[in-house]
């Protein structure tokens, strides 16, 4: 159950045309991740992906693409969310059968309340591993995208599942993000933990992370990376500056309130910087009001992003 995760992790959108999965963008699209070296991995079927308004044979079918264009070059996360458990045991062995290299469990709604045996969560999990068999990254996250924070006990239950091998923190909480650390440093082994706080990415490794799976992961993919070997290097001044000139100021644009938007902002970011030629969403999800696509087309282009080199 090795899977090295110790860096930048897009969580990757899925480019659409009238709602509907654009299978040409999508593989140019993968092909524009795979020109920045550095990355550690790719997930896909993500919140950012709209994983949720997906049917699974979509979901499958964008797995299996991305398995063609990747080639083995990167490992392929593949999300896991779904109304009941056996439907997100099939996900999981769809995954698995496309060629994902992990999963990425998202918290069941079920979850949702005080108190939550843990029992409840473990089970779900510990069925997803067995029928798939695959490395796990579970998945704390904040309610306002329809999450769970998890008890210092469900921590550590997830912890003791021998397929997990890292955590996905995305409490949007600084403050939870370390206690967090701190519970699982009584795990049975060291997890890999996992920044999805898109609002404090650099404060993330600053206090403790290992690496960034996260929306943003795709856009200001060449800063990012940079930024964190920078920070690794020593150079937290030099962290700082790619941070506060190419990163924060994009990301307070694209995660601003509401951030269930922000699947939505990303897209319109990436069209401003021709990396996809629409912004389409599946509903529910609607496109921007005029003026707000305007300061998130303005926002990219203010970025300054470097892009890489054309295949």
């Amino acid at each position: 159950m090795e899977l090295d995760l110790r860096g930048i992790i897009p969580a990757t959108i899925t480019p659409m045309r009238d709602g509907e999965v654009d299978e040409t963008e999508l593989r140019r699209y993968i092909q524009w991740l795979l020109g920045y070296l550095g990355l550690k991995a790719l997930a896909v079927n993500m919140d950012t992906g709209e994983a949720p308004q997906l049917l699974r044979d979509e979901r499958r079918r964008i797995l299996e693409v991305y398995a063609e264009e990747v080639a083995g070059r990167l490992p392929v996360l593949a999300g896991i969310g779904a109304p009941n458990t056996a439907v997100a045991c099939d996900l999981a062995r769809d995954a698995r059968d496309a060629g994902a290299a992990g999963v990425v469990v998202f918290p069941h709604p079920v979850f949702v309340g005080e108190p939550l045996p843990t029992e409840v969560p473990y089970a779900y999990h510990s069925a997803i591993a067995a029928a798939c068999g695959l490395p796990m990254v579970i998945f704390q996250l904040q309610a306002a995208l329809a999450g769970v924070i998890f008890s210092r006990e469900a921590l550590l239950k997830l912890a003791s599942i021998p397929n997990v091998i890292a955590i996905k923190e995305a409490s949007f909480d600084a403050v939870r993000f370390v206690e967090t650390i701190r519970v699982l440093q009584e795990a049975p082994r060291p997890l890999q933990i996992l920044t999805g706080n898109d609002n404090f990415i650099l404060e993330s490794f600053l206090l403790g992370a290992d690496g960034a799976l996260i929306g943003f992961g795709t856009i200001a993919i060449a800063e990012q990376i940079e930024m964190v070997e920078r920070f690794r290097g020593g150079d937290l001044h030099g962290a700082r500056a790619i941070y506060d000139r190419a990163v924060q100021p994009l990301v307070s644009t694209i995660f601003a309130p509401p951030v269930r938007d922000y699947r939505v902002r990303m897209k319109e970011a990436l069209v401003e910087l021709g990396v996809i030629s629409r912004a389409d969403c599946r509903e529910p999800l609607l496109p921007l009001g005029a003026a707000e696509r305007a300061a998130v087309r303005g926002a990219a282009r203010s970025a300054g992003l470097r892009m890489p080199a054309p295949a």
